[in-house]
């Protein structure tokens, strides 16, 4: 994920905590602590998004496992995905990758 979009929704969090806090306020205000309970228990929460790693991220990764003496493991893992090196395997791989190289 860029730079750009990172910052785009942290502005959107704080957009939405801001408008969060002013209907508290407002709630407290108006001595209605039951409009607070109500709007918690309607808006459903939902699941963050799962961020998609950089080449970047997976190769520094598997750099630290390399340089932990884990070279052959590193490497059996890439071939696990089909490729002969790092930049073949494909990007919607990489949180796949990633969790398989936290078990080395």
């Amino acid at each position: 994920m860029s730079k750009t979009k990172l910052a785009l929704n942290v502005v959107n969090d704080l957009r939405n905590l801001a408008m969060s806090i002013e209907d508290l306020v407002i709630a407290i205000e108006m001595n209605q602590p039951e409009k607070i309970a109500t709007k918690e228990i309607t808006e459903p929460i939902s699941e963050p998004e799962t961020k998609q790693p950089t080449l970047e991220e997976v190769r520094a990764k598997l750099a630290a496992l390399s340089q932990d003496g884990k070279q052959k493991e590193v490497k059996a893992l890439i071939t696990e995905f089909g490729a002969k090196k790092l930049s073949d395997v494909p990007a919607e791989k990489y949180v796949e990758l990633l969790k398989k190289a936290e078990k080395l």
